[in-house]
């Protein structure tokens, strides 16, 4: 109830660690990923879920065992905990969560702080920022994490900033989703903005080929060839990308016009969309591609 009138937002910023520290950087956010996953299970097994409960039998083992510093060590079976209690308030949950990618969970002042254009790390690591948003810099700062995938390193801080005053709208904005174009507009204005499908769906074949290619009725080859997953993975993650940027840059021009005119922001119902698309004729995705 006391947090109505804020919303919480990320900040993401891809960073680059200073030279010598690479190597150091990527051990440390590695050894982390596998002491998190380490303290899952020992929290679900020894029902662990408060940070006084954790203390004891995890905080010695995050520190000898994994190397991680002291603050750290105490953000690992805070994220460990979080996860953990999302796990169990879930009534279908699966198997016990595991984390995959490696990444650090950081507190503002004690695990990290932010200089300028630079990122400071307990452990004595510095990492230059490169590009970030900084609409939101007079805010302060909260959690963060650091990620390591695809060879890079991108760091997400967490913002509370205060709600936009609302306004009492002066018109309708209208918003049409369609497969091929998105139409937003009124009697004033119309807008018309040509989907990303067509291109996405383009890398997504391009996976689907080489599946096809590489499998058989008794094996699927493709599982095993390394270098053949990975460019599948490349093609799934470059529509994925597609239709991501596209979706993002879209709204925001949508909000941004509806709230220069002082619009409200009226959509088509799509409830049960992906119901109806499953229903479409197998040659539907031919008939989209030509």
């Amino acid at each position: 109830m006391g947090n109505e009138g804020i919303l919480t937002l990320t900040i993401k910023m891809k960073v680059s660690p200073e030279p010598g520290q690479y190597q150091a950087l990527l051990n440390l956010v590695k050894r982390y990923r596998d002491a998190l996953n380490h303290t899952v299970r020992v929290a679900i097994e020894n029902k662990a879920l408060s940070l006084g409960k954790a203390h004891e039998p995890l905080y010695s083992v995050l520190k000898e065992r994994y190397g991680l510093p002291s603050k750290i060590a105490q953000d690992c079976y805070r994220e460990a905990i979080a996860i953990v209690r999302s796990w169990l308030s879930n009534p279908n949950r699966g198997k016990v969560p595991e984390a995959r990618t490696p990444r650090l969970w950081l507190t503002h002042r004690y695990s990290y702080r932010v200089r300028d254009d630079r990122v400071e790390i307990l452990g004595g690591f510095k990492l230059r920022i490169i590009g970030w948003d900084r609409r939101y810099d007079q805010y302060p700062s909260r959690e963060a994490r650091l990620v390591y995938k695809e060879g890079k390193l991108f760091l997400t801080i967490v913002k509370q900033v205060p709600r936009p005053l609302k306004y009492v709208p002066e018109g309708v904005l209208a918003v049409d989703v369609n497969e091929k174009e998105i139409v937003f507009g009124n009697s004033v204005v119309e807008e018309r903005r040509e989907t990303a499908i067509k291109s996405a769906f383009h890398y997504k074949r391009l996976a689907e080929r080489l599946q096809q290619k590489y499998s058989s009725n008794k094996y699927n080859a493709w599982l095993r060839r390394r270098g053949i997953l990975k460019r599948i993975k490349h093609f799934h993650r470059k529509a994925y990308n597609i239709v991501d940027d596209w979706v993002k840059k879209v709204s925001r021009e949508i909000a941004e016009l509806a709230k220069r005119h002082q619009y409200a922001v009226a959509r088509e119902d799509l409830t049960g969309l992906v119901e109806q698309l499953r229903r479409l004729p197998k040659d539907h995705k031919v008939a989209c591609s030509s």
